[in-house]
């Protein structure tokens, strides 16, 4: 081989080595394209179905309704799906036990002294138709909201009241409860603030801050950007779920799940009635009775 017979063979082969590199430059590139518009396609489905729940709680007719902002407030019936087509073929996960929800659930004149968590830990035993559950409640970090829970637990106000509202989407994974109308719009006759003890985990995303509450947090529902809107209802978190504030903020934790926590996710794993990831749940269940000390 002549010596320029060579040296076009020498450069061939650093052009095809060229190309090798910039074939694999740009499959790499397509790769992390890929796995962006993946990853974006689910923040844009997550961020979706955010802005669906605080526009249906922001549109409720009743504005004063404890709702938990993201955490989708009743309405409308549950049970209304967009379509048939959409309903859940799920199969519940309890037992058929009937509980007669009151009539006419119990209104108070005010709202109680927060002295009355003594700012110190209790322990709430609810009994539901799916399974005990036992909540601690923190009056020292929470004092308004437990004060509130002990005198509506005392008083039977919970007793025969449906948890009306399931949701299952990945980080959001809360069933609703504390509303003997079983509607989402029912309250103890009085509301009360400010927002108590936000969870401490945050995190940014496209310029929103998020709150994280972990799996077996208890915290109270409420109007979408009124701290002062909270009432009775109150949602049991059974996955670890991200919540964007509002204007108001974030939600009042006050306690957490020590015991039945697998009884909530029992209910979860009926699934809800509409299919669409909001809805009541198929597992029907309902607070029979609650007890309270300290």
């Amino acid at each position: 081989m002549t010596p320029k017979n060579r040296e076009r063979a020498y450069e061939k082969r650093r052009y095809e080595e060229w190309q090798e590199r910039q074939a694999s430059r740009h499959a790499h590139t397509r790769q992390v394209r890929q796995r962006l518009a993946v990853g974006g396609g689910a923040l844009l489905v997550v961020v979706v179905m955010v802005v669906a729940f605080l526009l249906m709680n922001e549109s409720s007719d009743d504005e004063t309704a404890p709702q938990a902002g993201s955490t989708p407030a009743a309405s409308q019936p549950a049970s209304s799906g967009p379509d048939a087509s959409a309903q859940s073929t799920a199969k519940s996960t309890c037992p058929a036990v009937e509980v007669k929800a009151p009539d006419s659930p119990k209104q108070f004149d005010a709202v109680p002294d927060q002295s009355l968590a003594e700012g110190k830990d209790w322990t709430l035993e609810m009994k539901t138709t799916c399974g005990d559950i036992q909540i601690t409640l923190d009056g020292k970090a929470a004092p308004q909201a437990v004060s509130s829970m002990i005198q509506l637990a005392r008083d039977g106000f919970y007793d025969g009241s449906p948890c009306h509202r399931l949701t299952t989407a990945e980080r959001f994974e809360v069933l609703q409860c504390g509303d003997p109308t079983g509607t989402g719009t029912g309250s103890p006759g009085y509301s009360y603030g400010p927002i108590e003890n936000e969870p401490s985990k945050t995190f940014e995303s496209g310029g929103t801050k998020f709150h994280t509450y972990e799996s077996a947090t208890v915290a109270m529902a409420r109007a979408g950007g009124d701290g002062e809107s909270m009432g009775s209802q109150f949602f049991l978190v059974y996955g670890d779920t991200d919540i964007p504030d509002d204007a108001a903020g974030g939600y009042t934790v006050l306690g957490k799940i020590t015991k039945g926590l697998d009884v909530v996710q029992q209910v979860a794993e009926g699934g809800e009635s509409t299919g669409t990831g909001d809805g009541a749940p198929v597992s029907a269940v309902s607070i029979v009775s609650t007890k309270v000390s300290g």
